[in-house]
């Protein structure tokens, strides 16, 4: 797809879930004209794991850090974890490279210190969703908790946890339940429940089985913010009353997408593609 003209003389381009296709990635920069002296870059969470570039996105995004805004995805969490000893890499995994790489101390210090959620003029930024009982605010609040044991002295109690059910968040958890919860919610939300449980889910928004709906549906749609978000590939790039859904599809053979904060326009490259695809 290529850019209208004229573009803004700084963009900022929000890209949704990399998942290590770096070649798509690369692809997307130059066709976005991307300019890390001049451009911004945000990045809806999920950049590796399951493409063959895992490293190659990592090692850019922290050599242009000045210019990148990324928040963490359950594929980043989940490296951090596999580091720490709390999981084992998967079949389909391609976190390897990572974990060999000379530089990985440095790579994965960037990457635990990165947020759960940006709010930023009218835009708030985080992988997958928002608890139906939260305000942004709210949100907001949970989010900072939740990043500040993570990148502290306590970050395995959260990290050991950060598997299987969550707790359906509520003030009245404990404080690490509270933040794996939060965790939860922020990272692997697509559809849930009215109370906010999770519900397993990954086919498209319009198939949501009996009870559930996808997380923004039971929101008010006057919140003071765009939402963007990534992690649901079925749902694919929409633009929504108040939401920007930018995850579609890239490491399982659809598109990588950038969506331009100054005036909406969308850019969109082949993801994987042959061999390397996951269908």
């Amino acid at each position: 797809m290529k850019l209208p003209q004229p573009t803004p003389a700084r963009s900022t381009w929000v890209v949704g879930d990399i998942q290590g296709c770096a070649d798509a990635f690369f692809a997307l920069l130059e066709q976005t004209h991307f300019d890390p002296a001049r451009d911004r870059l945000w990045v809806a969470g999920d950049l590796v794991n399951r493409g063959p570039g895992s490293l190659a996105v990592l090692r850019w995004l922290h050599a242009h850090d000045d210019a990148v805004t990324a928040v963490l995805g359950n594929h980043d969490l989940h490296l951090l974890a596999c580091d720490r000893g709390f999981r084992k890499l998967k079949r389909r995994d391609t976190l390897a490279p990572v974990l060999d790489a000379p530089d990985k101390s440095a790579l994965l210090d960037w990457l635990r210190r990165r947020p759960l959620l940006v709010r930023e003029g009218g835009f708030a930024l985080f992988h997958a969703g928002l608890a139906p009982s939260w305000s942004l605010a709210d949100a907001c609040r949970a989010a900072r908790d939740a990043e500040a044991l993570l990148r502290g002295p306590r970050a395995d109690e959260l990290l050991a946890r950060l598997r299987g059910e969550a707790p359906v968040w509520a003030h009245s958890l404990r404080h690490v339940d509270r933040c794996v919860a939060t965790v939860s919610v922020l990272t692997r939300m697509r559809a849930c429940s009215e109370d906010g449980a999770l519900i397993a889910h990954v086919g498209p928004p319009e198939a949501c089985p009996a009870g559930a709906r996808p997380w923004y549906a039971w929101r008010d749609r006057s919140a003071d913010a765009t939402l963007l978000f990534g992690h649901w590939a079925a749902h694919g790039h929409r633009v929504g009353r108040g939401w920007v859904s930018l995850d579609s599809g890239a490491v399982w053979g659809g598109l990588l997408t950038a969506w331009r904060l100054e005036d909406g326009a969308s850019v969109q490259v082949p993801g994987l593609v042959g061999p390397d695809a996951l269908r």
